[in-house]
């Protein structure tokens, strides 16, 4: 997910360039993430493809809000929808090629079929991307790993578009990738990325597979609506032991609850808000400090602005020290 906040005007749709792929005047963007929770998007934009997409950036009209999202699978939308053009990157960028040991793949496949195409090929060191609920593009732009492994272990470059639709390839080492952070402008949208993996057994590679399904039905609460883990590791620390220990498991806001089954996982009961949500984990997050004097920083991320006439959650906590390296999964 990328953001970009500039000035919304009336009537957005009347100004927006055409396009191949759809544009839709709010869209109900929030029921469509994992969560089920926030407003609409005030012009959600499916590209037909990169190229539809380039095109589009390069005619945008300046002092206009674009929100990059992909399946929302990490995502909490705000009550009060995503100003300006919410661009959702779907089939037209979800291309998987097969090339020996590499995989060529586009930022909107799911991170579990890039995962399942390697297996099928023989190809390892990929089974992790099956624990990630998400697409390569978000994966990209935080670093996401499960089970020991990130993808910078296996990228060798991606190609982002800039804010005027021109086409950059970055190599792995310049994207300067650490624990959930990634030194590419935040206002560039990636694309592509080529991964490598290595050669194994076909039945070897899916036996893994199998297992990092089987232990994440296990430990987190997979058939709720949630939207993976909620907080980053703290150096040295684990997200879960700290809501856990802080007493928060359980822990409920309306329709909001912290899971029972996995500490550092957020779901909607069946009634939440996206208010609830957030505040719940700003509780947490309050919580934990207090006890531990470590401050939790946000791992799903929150756009959109608040409902009218509901105040926005204020993060009065500041972090005390910079990020560490961690692994986002462990025991629940």
């Amino acid at each position: 997910m990328i953001a970009r906040r500039r000035a919304a005007e009336p009537k957005l749709i009347a100004q927006l360039p055409q396009v191949r792929g759809t544009l839709t005047p709010d869209a109900p963007i929030g029921r469509q993430t994992w969560f089920g929770v926030g407003g609409p998007a005030e012009v959600m934009f499916r590209p037909a493809d990169a190229e539809d997409l380039a095109a589009f950036l390069a005619r945008l009209p300046p002092g206009i809000p674009v929100t990059v999202i992909g399946v929302g699978s990490n995502l909490l939308v705000r009550d009060g929808g995503i100003p300006g053009v919410t661009v959702r990157l779907g089939r037209g960028l979800a291309n998987v090629a097969v090339e020996r040991e590499e995989i060529r793949v586009g930022a909107g496949a799911l991170d579990r079929i890039v995962a399942l195409t390697a297996a099928g090929n023989g190809i390892s060191r990929l089974e992790f991307l099956s624990g990630i609920p998400g697409t390569i593009g978000g994966s990209l732009q935080m670093n996401a790993g499960a089970y020991g492994s990130e993808i910078k272990d296996v990228l060798i470059c991606a190609t982002a578009l800039d804010e005027t639709g021109s086409s950059h390839i970055i190599d792995r080492h310049a994207m300067q990738l650490s624990y959930r952070q990634c030194s590419v402008d935040p206002g560039w949208i990636f694309i592509e990325a080529r991964l490598r993996g290595g050669t194994d057994d076909r039945r070897a590679v899916a036996d893994r597979v199998a297992e990092i399904r089987a232990r994440r039905e296990a430990t987190q609460p997979v058939r709720a609506r949630t939207s993976g883990s909620t907080f980053r590791n703290p150096p040295g620390e684990t997200a879960w032991r700290l809501v856990d220990a802080a007493g928060c498991r359980g822990l409920a806001r309306g329709g909001a609850m912290v899971s029972p089954k996995h500490a550092n996982f957020l779901i909607n009961t069946g009634g939440a808000s996206g208010a609830d949500l957030e505040g719940l984990g700003e509780e947490v997050r309050r919580r934990v400090y207090d006890m531990f004097g470590i401050v939790l920083e946000w791992e799903i991320c929150r756009v959109g602005l608040p409902a009218a006439g509901i105040e926005p959650v204020t993060e009065s906590l500041t972090a005390a020290a910079a990020l560490g390296s961690g692994n986002a999964e462990g025991p629940p």
